[in-house]
């Protein structure tokens, strides 16, 4: 037994283990592609011909404007919360809205920056505990001083936003939020990475992933009738809806315990019979630019994996444990596509490892050794993966050039190596806070506000 037939076999084994693998998730792809292609073709076919296609431009002056209440909950922010508050305040074209700020009694620098914004629609919340708690419990305690501050000004806000610290705001969102607000019970727009130049690459993959998931994603999940997970950030929830979950909570509608309580938010809401739904909305029919939040994601390979890895265990692991597996056939469709992160971290390791292997008996090869044959049956089965990958690589370039342009769409196809590399390591990671029992506290990663928008 040599070590070349050693190296063969094992090259083998796990080119098999990882193509089978590959091969069931790019069909699940491909289902995904073909509906969300058919839904593309019968709305122009059949709705675009009797209706105009909307854009902001159909945002108008509402009348029946209702109190919008914006939670932003902050720990060490003190470098971005007041560029961030006054660039919100600057930017929504709304008339009715109040800005939650949370923030806790040791991180007086948050504290001070929050106060130094000097505007009666900003509302400064101290927890009333030393941080960090988790994210959930912040947004629990906003929460409750929404509750008094209703208690105080006599009257109940129509709907419930959430926003970061970090977060570029859309002049019109809070108008579409008015305006869908009644008809659904939650409603969340697309979110869209800003380009960052310092970080091509570990910051540009996540335009990227959100143009694909928030470009196609979304879109076929509602169209099967599967709740919408909550982003955090550019959602918006109905106040009865909200009360509802709180009422059922113990008076605490966020997942305390959770690492991504919104994700759970929108999927817990839609189990209680709320209409949740994913919007779209061109600023201007035709051209590029949805309404949307916008900010600036991690541009360092740690603060990515930490991010990811309270992502992937959030979603992954926890919420398996937490939701179950409820619903009809799309909801558990959808549940089972968010739970496979940590099975394709682990065949995308597979991969490269057989790819490393099938190149030293390349190599081996180039230099003398006798030829190593691939089993008809795998050289086969690489060959349909192979096929189905170069699909997948376009359609993911095409999605990123629709929200950014070409260049960045070309950027995106070496860019996948790049997110494999992180998806890889936040499954690991993620598995060790999981067995460790959890994060107890708010495990969040330093934030940019845009440089642009502070001026």
């Amino acid at each position: 037994m040599s070590v070349a037939w050693l190296i063969q076999r094992a090259a083998a084994e796990l080119s098999l283990f990882a193509a089978a693998g590959f091969l069931l998730f790019a069909l699940d792809d491909l289902a995904l592609d073909l509906i969300y292609f058919a839904r593309r073709g019968w709305r122009a076919a059949t709705v675009y011909r009797r209706h105009p296609r909307a854009d902001s431009r159909v945002l108008a002056d509402d009348p029946d404007a209702g109190w919008i209440a914006v939670f932003i909950p902050a720990w060490d922010e003190a470098a971005v919360i007041g560029q961030m508050l006054r660039a919100t305040l600057g930017r929504f074209d709304y008339p009715d809205f109040t800005l939650l700020v949370g923030h806790y009694r040791n991180d007086p620098a948050t504290a001070a920056a929050i106060a130094a914004v000097a505007d009666a629609r900003v509302v400064a919340v101290d927890v009333g505990t030393d941080g960090p708690t988790t994210k959930a419990d912040c947004l629990n305690r906003l929460y409750t001083a929404l509750v008094r501050l209703e208690t105080e000004r006599g009257r109940r806000a129509k709907a419930v936003v959430l926003h970061d610290a970090e977060d570029l705001v859309h002049p019109q969102e809070l108008r579409l939020f008015n305006r869908l607000i009644g008809r659904a019970g939650v409603v969340q727009l697309p979110v869209v990475p800003l380009i960052d130049p310092v970080s091509p690459w570990i910051g540009g993959h996540y335009c990227d992933e959100f143009a694909e998931s928030h470009g196609r994603d979304l879109v076929v999940r509602e169209a099967v009738g599967a709740s919408i997970p909550l982003a955090g950030v550019g959602c918006a929830i109905s106040r009865e809806a909200l009360g509802r979950l709180a009422v059922a909570e113990d008076g605490r509608p966020f997942a305390g315990s959770s690492m991504t309580e919104d994700y759970e938010m929108g999927l817990r809401l839609g189990a209680l019979g709320e209409k949740t739904v994913f919007v779209r909305l061109p600023v201007i029919h035709g051209q590029r630019g949805v309404v949307a939040s916008r900010g600036h994601f991690p541009a360092t390979l740690p603060a990515a994996v930490r991010q990811k890895a309270r992502w992937l265990g959030g979603i992954a692991f926890s919420g398996w444990d937490r939701l179950g597996w409820g619903g009809h056939w799309g909801e558990r469709w959808f549940r089972m596509r968010d739970r496979r992160g940590p099975l394709a971290a682990l065949l995308l390791v597979a991969g490269y490892l057989a790819a490393l292997l099938w190149g030293q008996l390349w190599l081996a090869q180039q230099l003398g050794a006798p030829a190593v044959a691939v089993p008809p049956g795998l050289a086969a089965l690489l060959k349909i993966t192979a096929a189905l990958l170069v699909w997948r690589v376009l359609l993911r370039a095409g999605f990123t050039a629709s929200a950014y342009g070409w260049s960045e769409g070309l950027m995106s196809l070496p860019r996948m190596f790049v997110g494999n590399l992180v998806a890889i390591l936040a499954a690991r990671r993620a598995l060790g806070i999981h067995l460790s029992g959890g994060p107890k506290t708010w495990d969040k990663t330093d934030h940019m506000f845009p440089a642009e928008a502070a001026r």
